[in-house]
């Protein structure tokens, strides 16, 4: 448990929607957030424009956020005239960190690598299960009840070799390299920012964008969306997979064509595990939904149920450095905001 700060205690707040703040932030992770600062009573801010959100404002030095934070715009800063600090339960602030907070010189700290974590495991799952084409077989047995015969499977079924493409050395993306690396899995990367020798600590084989796809049995997306991202993962990169090759998408769907992957799958002739997609919740005669070379998942990859304590931990350590005066330990910097999701 985090223990109380000694000298002046910070005044806090919680800037979130009421449902986000009963589910990462449960009573133990509360009376330790209290322990650190003085903190403004419950429920949390979801309206920043009330009559009570400006009074608990107007003295308030540091907003643990979280999803359902409001813009922390010019109004609000101008009502918060002590806000030094901001300190996110979740992963990315672009929803309410504005370029007001960073003319203002508010230092930011979020929970993106303690979400990494679950999103990673969930992309290493899927790596491994769609290698030895887990689901289909589990599928094909449930409707057949023999057992299919093993020795006459292809050699593309397996994950002894199998070659995985990381699409962006982010944080996630990282952190499915390292996860890989007991298996006996071959790692490709792309990423424009990552050069030789950062590659060769990672252990990865750095590629051009169409060799990632052209040579990888599986391509896993995590680059953040941005201008120059949507639509990154086109048409003529998801032909070019090799026959029986899989997608994985945990990132924004509108990373990737979604018109161009469903033909794709459609056509049999490559996978696709989709935790994400364009729009995040496909119509509902969308043919994906029945597609067996499809699985969706409901945007679960990230941190639910008990890894939320890994977020709630992971702020309280960030706002007891910060109370202490040693600063931020995952610090969002401004000039790298552009190339975060």
């Amino acid at each position: 448990m985090t223990l109380p700060v000694p000298g002046p205690r910070p005044r806090a707040a919680l800037a979130m929607s009421r449902d986000a703040a009963a589910a990462v932030l449960d009573p133990a992770a509360l009376a330790a957030l209290g322990a650190i600062c003085d903190l403004a009573g419950p429920p949390a801010l979801d309206d920043l424009s009330t009559p009570r959100a400006r009074s608990v404002l107007a003295d308030v030095d540091l907003l643990v956020t979280g999803w359902g934070c409001p813009p922390l715009d010019t109004a609000v800063l101008a009502a918060a005239p002590r806000l030094r600090a901001v300190v996110h339960t979740a992963g990315s602030v672009r929803g309410h960190v504005t370029e007001a907070c960073w003319e203002r010189g508010i230092e930011v700290s979020s929970a993106a690598t303690a979400n990494a974590l679950p999103v990673a495991e969930y992309t290493l799952g899927m790596i491994l299960l769609s290698g030895k084409r887990v689901l289909e077989r589990a599928r094909d047995y449930r409707a057949s009840r023999e057992r299919d015969n093993w020795l006459r499977l292809p050699p593309a079924v397996g994950n002894h070799r199998r070659r995985v493409g990381i699409l962006s050395a982010s944080l996630i993306g990282r952190r499915v390299i390292e996860l890989l690396r007991p298996h006996d899995i071959e790692v490709l990367l792309h990423d424009p920012y990552v050069d030789a020798a950062q590659a060769a600590e990672l252990g990865v084989e750095p590629v051009d964008l169409a060799d990632l796809f052209a040579r990888c049995d599986t391509v896993s997306v995590h680059t953040p969306l941005l201008p120059a991202t949507r639509g990154l993962v086109g048409r003529k990169l998801i032909d070019s997979m090799p026959p029986g090759a899989v997608l994985i998408n945990t990132a924004r769907g509108a990373v990737v064509d979604q018109e161009a992957l469903t033909d794709a799958v459609l056509a049999g002739r490559i996978r696709a595990v989709l935790d994400v997609t364009d729009p995040e919740v496909l119509p509902a005669d969308h043919p994906l939904w029945d597609c067996e070379h499809a699985l969706l998942t409901p945007h679960l990859a990230g941190s639910q149920g008990n890894e939320l304590r890994r977020l709630a931990d992971l702020a309280l350590a960030e706002t007891a450095r910060w109370a202490s005066g040693a600063g931020f330990r995952h610090p969002v910097r401004r000039e790298r905001l552009a190339f975060l999701a």
